[in-house]
């Protein structure tokens, strides 16, 4: 029976990291649809960066509630995690706790991972109740309806679950050191090992041991599965996050905020006519190809670079941005946050299509128009607060000043408002439908 046990065990270990390992090949795939960008300078800046924004949460703690309780969350998910160590070795060879060999050192872990569990579950609880009874008013937008909504609230369980499960493993297992039993006798600790788990007692003391037997054993599978299946399910779920924040923070921008790129294509056409002697009609160079015309700004995931999409699967949904961003708090139709969720469904719906036809075939949807409107591109004030306030390095203003300049250089579809003001500067140099000769006339009224 133990050596089924062990089989079912690897198999299941087996079969869920092949299954993670070909959602993080097809993930990889999809983010290299992007254009390459080189975001490897400054090393020791972006390793610093990283440090303070994703490991250190530093930007989650502003809003000091959220902040603090995600960092408990946080934390106490991946400490509590190390003990998968522990559960792996044993699943493989049969044994049970086998870190218990440590002593002292191993009842101060236990005791801590339980204090951590604990605090999870307090702080999954609040945002829970935050997320659905409070009714806070970033949870509440046109996008976090149906799935985004679900999505939220079953991760939620899952950590509820997980750390209940956690505890009644402790609990049932600790109650057979108590009576004893063979198997579990010999890892009994004293009572501080487990400070939160020991208050389950009274609800199982009087079960005989081949009961606590099969609650520890449920227990103990039920976690392990749970963790596993978890882990698969992140690349279908917003927390991503939890394995994305840190590579998106590293190759986040390090310029200034706001400071456009300039396109090389533009670049070297302004060369060229600052340049007397160039011709620009002249012929490629022997053994040189004549460059197709580079296209200008983005309509589709295609011509976003691979930063922009790995920003959209590291989104984590807060709304934070959404919640700063200034067109959206006068009612316009703009959400960063959205941006970003419209930018990774299209990425997905191409992965799809290259998952069925083996390559991607022209589906005839493109990120404009048929995700982001035209008129949520152009409410932006590209003030940067989304950036600023993103707590992974998101930046949603990139793809929107991209988008626009596809919609300006290549369809001239600029606003009304706009196309005036444009020609106002090209004719009298400022955007106001005034001669130059008039222009100071204000000065001399009285």
């Amino acid at each position: 029976m133990q050596i089924l046990a062990q089989i079912l065990f690897v198999l299941a270990l087996v079969g869920g990291i092949a299954f993670f390992a070909r959602n993080i090949k097809r993930l990889i795939r999809n983010i290299k649809l992007g254009k390459e960008i080189d975001r490897t300078d400054n090393a020791g800046e972006r390793f610093a960066k990283m440090a303070r924004i994703a490991l250190g949460q530093s930007k989650m703690v502003r809003r000091p509630v959220a902040g603090i309780l995600h960092v408990i969350v946080y934390v106490g998910f991946i400490i509590i995690n190390i003990e998968v160590l522990e559960i792996i070795i044993d699943g493989i060879f049969g044994t049970h706790r086998i870190f218990s060999f440590m002593g002292g050192f191993y009842d101060i872990l236990i005791a801590s991972f339980e204090i951590l569990a604990f605090l999870v579950l307090v702080g999954v609880i609040i945002f829970w109740t935050r997320r659905n009874i409070t009714h806070i008013q970033r949870f509440m937008s046109r996008e976090m309806k149906a799935w985004p909504k679900n999505d939220a609230n079953y991760i939620l369980y899952f950590e509820m679950v997980l750390m209940l499960l956690f505890l009644v493993m402790n609990a049932a297992d600790y109650q057979l050191q108590i009576n004893g039993a063979d198997h579990y006798a010999s890892e009994a600790g004293i009572m501080g090992s487990f400070p939160i788990s020991q208050f389950l007692l009274p609800l199982i003391e009087g079960f005989s041991n081949s009961t606590l037997i099969i609650i520890e054993r449920i227990a103990w599978w039920a976690h392990i599965l749970g963790i596993l299946f978890f882990l698969n399910y992140l690349y279908y779920s917003k927390h991503l996050h939890i394995m994305l924040a840190f590579p998106n923070v590293y190759f986040s921008k390090l310029t200034p905020q706001g400071e456009f790129d300039n396109l090389e294509a533009v670049k070297k056409e302004v060369d060229l006519m600052m340049d007397p002697n160039a011709d620009p009609f002249a012929a490629p160079a022997e053994g040189e190809e004549e460059d197709e015309p580079e296209k200008f700004g983005a309509s589709d995931i295609f011509d976003l670079n691979q930063v922009q999409l790995l920003n959209s699967y590291t989104c984590t949904e807060c709304g934070r941005c959404t919640s700063e961003c200034p067109a959206n708090q006068t009612g316009k139709k703009l959400s960063p946050r959205k941006i970003m969720m419209d930018t990774r469904d299209r990425l997905e719906e191409v992965g799809e299509n290259i998952n069925k036809n083996g390559k991607y075939e022209d589906d005839g949807k493109q990120l404009l128009d048929d995700y982001i409107l035209r008129e949520e591109l152009w409410a932006c004030t590209t003030c940067n607060a989304c950036v600023e306030a993103c707590p992974v390095g998101i930046d949603p203003l990139s793809i929107i000043l991209d988008m626009r300049r596809y919609l300006m250089m290549e369809q001239s579809a600029a606003p009304n408002e706009l196309a005036i003001a444009m020609t106002n500067i090209e004719n009298n140099g400022a955007p106001w439908p005034y001669n130059q000769m008039d222009r100071l006339k204000w000065a001399e009224e009285k």
